[in-house]
């Protein structure tokens, strides 16, 4: 199998050398806006460069994966799709809900297989939490907690370009919501904050954020995140219901301290970022995508399941701008017929 791999920054990178070590990858063709970065990459791996992205179609592969900055999505997926290739792209699938839209539209003409980088699906504490969900353990939900904390805010000129903290971290709350749960969400409520500096009013994004969700069962879910977590990058899902409750994501990494004279002590190495605390899961879907690729699995996270967490986003965005509850059926699930 030859796989083809665009974007070769930090999270390119890392695929590249799961994949180049992966049983059943074969060869690696490696491309990037800046071709000497692709170069250097593919000489450390033992891969081959392409001097730009056309090349890497015009060789022949056999599977696309995308790590490229997001605007340049909609153009690889549709043009990986329209030539029947499979395709692996870290999220979101488009810059904007519109877009997202019109390349879905794309995939599914096609008939081919667009698996999106949800990563979290593929974490052992958030798959035993769905378990214990979906097994009745811990009874009928009552509430669900999660968090996104990074330990410090990115560059200004990735806040303008990364659709939010809804749309950029958020959104992988929401799709643990609705694969932990099996619920959908039915509404929500969200506020946020911008006092963490001018960039982020410069961005019209917010450091800060809160939001109510509340799933077609009646289950109430608070989703928060930030960008200015100093004491370490924490990501953690709280489930409680009539019978027990869990947590995903807390153990001796987890950077939280308590203030009980018999609490745990504070963790010993806190996590550092998203590539540190969730590189087994990483590594976990591109293998799964090597086997959908090979007719040897399903596909674990299509493009309609990138959508539907796109859409909480969307909303909660929504609901802060206009300081207001907002319905999931406002937000469109589909593009406009051409009757409309």
């Amino acid at each position: 199998m030859r796989i083809g791999l665009i974007g070769t920054g930090r999270i390119g990178s890392f695929h590249a050398a799961v994949l180049s070590r992966h049983r059943d990858a074969g060869s690696l063709v490696l491309a990037d806006a800046e071709p000497a970065r692709a170069a250097a990459l593919a000489d450390r791996l033992g891969a081959t460069a392409a001097p730009d992205v056309d090349a890497v179609f015009a060789w022949g592969v056999d599977a696309v994966v995308i790590a490229s900055p997001t605007a340049a999505h909609p153009e690889l997926i549709t043009r990986a799709v329209r030539q029947g290739l499979p395709v692996f792209c870290e999220k979101p699938i488009a810059p904007d809900l519109a877009a997202t839209l019109a390349t879905l539209a794309e995939v599914d003409a096609a008939g081919t297989v667009l698996q999106v980088g949800f990563m979290r699906r593929f974490d052992a504490g958030y798959r035993t939490a769905r378990e214990l969900v979906r097994s009745g353990a811990l009874g009928r939900l009552h509430t669900v907690r999660t968090m996104t904390a990074d330990p410090a805010p990115p560059p200004a000129g990735y806040l303008e370009t990364s659709g939010g903290l809804y749309r950029d971290c958020l959104v992988h709350d929401f799709d643990m919501v609705r694969w932990v749960t099996g619920r959908e969400v039915t509404e929500v409520y969200a506020t946020g904050s911008d006092a963490a500096g001018p960039a982020f009013r410069a961005a019209r994004d917010v450091d800060t954020a809160a939001a109510v969700l509340t799933l077609d069962d009646g289950t109430l879910v608070t989703a928060t995140g930030t960008r200015c977590n100093g004491a370490g990058y924490d990501v953690r899902m709280e489930l409680a219901g009539e019978l027990d409750q869990v947590s995903a994501g807390l153990d001796d990494r987890t950077p939280i301290a308590s203030t009980e004279p018999l609490g745990p002590p504070p963790a010993r190495k806190p996590w550092t970022g998203f590539l540190e605390r969730f590189a087994p899961a990483y590594e976990a879907e591109l293998d799964a995508f090597v086997r959908l690729v090979r007719g040897e699995a399903p596909n674990p996270c299509d493009g309609r399941e990138g959508l539907a967490a796109l859409r909480i986003a969307e909303a909660c965005e929504l609901s802060r701008r206009e300081r207001r509850p907002v319905s999931l059926p406002e937000i469109p699930a589909a593009l406009p017929s051409a009757a409309a």
